[in-house]
């Protein structure tokens, strides 16, 4: 449920920054622009989730990385 509510926030703000670019720059057919803007809105809501995944993944790997890294410093300082 709040991935639901996470997604469709994030698409309606994407959608609402490209509108408002496209409403400050009136150079073009305005439904090119909210035809963009729905596509891109809706690709970010479904995307989002994916994106979150890989940054959360880095950081658990990294994680582990520095435990095992601490690991191996404290069994060669036992040797020593």
């Amino acid at each position: 449920m709040i991935q639901r509510i996470i997604g469709v926030s994030i698409g309606a703000l994407v959608t609402f920054l490209i509108l408002l670019i496209g409403n400050v720059t009136a150079q073009a057919d305005p439904v090119s622009w909210y035809l963009a803007a729905a596509i891109i809105g809706a690709i970010a809501s479904f995307f989002w989730p994916i994106l979150a995944g890989f940054m959360l993944a880095r950081r658990v790997r990294g994680r582990r990385d520095d435990a095992i890294q601490r690991e191996v410093d404290r069994q060669l300082a036992e040797r020593k």
